[in-house]
């Protein structure tokens, strides 16, 4: 009997939590130019629960689909946000229901006690800040991945 390599590992579905700054730098890396409909954003004040359900591009599949010559790919993912006391947006119109936003990163900005503001900041210039009690975020991938229809990686000039 021999010890199991990475190689014996699968793929599996991401299901990933963030209670501190390190965290979240990891959850934004794997968001980093998700998209959305602005018809899947969701802010519920009762349950103090935001979330958005997003169009992520695969990163953690980038090298392999490089090396075996296939074509990348994207997953429907829930980041869900709990503990928001609040909810601001900037650069958004939210009356304008066919619009589409793409998430460039997700940062916190600590406070006291746990508390603090969380950024999800989006291309051309738009901005979601979420008031939280305590840093409490997830992603979940919630579909099986798809071929990215541009059939290309994201990249940002320098």
């Amino acid at each position: 009997m021999s010890d199991a390599t990475f190689k014996d590992g699968r793929e599996a579905p991401l299901n990933l939590g963030a209670e501190d700054g390190d965290d979240l730098k990891i959850i934004s890396t794997l968001v980093q130019d998700a998209v959305f409909p602005i018809t899947e954003m969701s802010w519920r004040p009762g349950t103090r629960r935001f979330a958005l359900l997003l169009n992520r591009f695969r990163w953690e599949d980038r090298t392999a689909a490089e090396q075996r010559g296939r074509g990348y790919e994207r997953v429907q993912s829930l980041l869900v946000i709990d503990s928001v006391l609040g909810v601001a947006s900037q650069g958004i119109d939210r009356s304008d229901t066919d619009t589409v936003l793409s998430l460039l990163s997700v940062t916190f900005e600590p406070e006291t006690d746990g508390a603090g503001q969380i950024l999800l900041t989006l291309a051309g210039d738009g901005a979601i800040r979420l008031t939280v009690e305590a840093l409490d975020v997830t992603l979940k991938d919630v579909t099986r991945p798809y071929l990215a229809p541009s059939r290309q990686a994201p990249h940002h000039s320098d």
